[in-house]
């Protein structure tokens, strides 16, 4: 089959561009395993975690770019292209998710729910500057390959609406490579999330800014709390509405989200 046999199925596309990431992959994840002492389908530690996602993250601008060039495509037809408007939407989407987090968690420590430590601050201060370069990578990435590529590739045979499911399936779907079972409770929350990052593009005209800015600050939120171990939930019995340190799968989680994605709508149609 030609290359250009290929390109004519969305779905060979995307199975090539997987295929293809983890084949690249897979000679640098071995080696880091066996270093790390990972043994595969046992769930990664944070420790090994970190740097097998450092590994596979950095070799996806590479297969997106191939992937783009063989489409005679620019780059920027997945959305990302440095400029003021880019700039300027990631920004507001940092705030908008910022603010989120904050009424989410302030709620939740009004009704009794949640416990701060105050002595653990300096340790919240000290996680902020490394938590937020890690969250723009990540979410700079992730929105490339499933908002971005994933996204474009599934309109070519879809409605937006349908490809925006598929898509935000294959997102959530994927997480359990590396949570494992510890995800499942959290797949509708994570599929919720692709939901909302696929109408903050479409919101933004195409551009990648306002989701990336919306993911870059939910992960740079959360993950600096847990970092600094700030936070404490002393009922376990409500973790399915407080989600217990992971937003995602509560009940307060999923208004979050619904929140979210209203508010922007609601801007958006004035």
């Amino acid at each position: 089959m030609s290359i250009e046999q290929v390109f004519l199925s969305s779905k060979l596309t995307i199975a090539a561009f997987f295929g293809v990431w983890a084949m690249l992959w897979l000679p640098i994840a071995i080696p880091l395993a066996i270093v790390l002492k990972w043994h595969p389908p046992q769930t990664p530690t944070v420790q090994q975690k970190l740097p097998l996602v450092i590994s596979l993250y950095a070799i996806a601008p590479l297969v997106l770019w191939g992937f783009a060039h063989l489409q005679q495509q620019p780059f920027s037809v997945y959305g990302f292209a440095w400029n003021l408007h880019l700039l300027g939407s990631i920004l507001a989407g940092s705030g908008i998710a910022i603010l989120g987090l904050f009424i989410l968690y302030g709620l939740l420590k009004t009704l009794g729910w949640l416990v701060w430590d105050s002595e653990r601050i300096p340790s919240l201060v000290a996680a902020l500057l490394p938590t937020l370069g890690i969250a723009l990578w990540i979410s700079i990435t992730e929105e490339l390959i499933f908002r971005g590529f994933l996204l474009n590739q599934l309109q070519r045979d879809y409605s937006l609406a349908i490809a925006a499911i598929i898509s935000s399936v294959i997102f959530a779907v994927l997480h359990l490579v590396w949570d494992g079972k510890e995800a499942l409770s959290q797949i509708p929350g994570l599929w919720l999330l692709g939901m909302v990052l696929a109408l903050a593009r479409w919101l933004d005209g195409g551009s990648l800014g306002l989701a990336i800015g919306l993911h870059a600050g939910w992960v740079w939120g959360i993950a600096s709390l847990d970092t600094a171990q700030i936070l404490d939930y002393p009922n376990d019995n409500l973790a399915w509405l407080t989600g217990n340190g992971k937003p995602l799968a509560g009940v307060f989680g999923i208004l979050l989200l619904l929140t979210t994605g209203a508010m922007m709508w609601a801007i958006a149609a004035q």
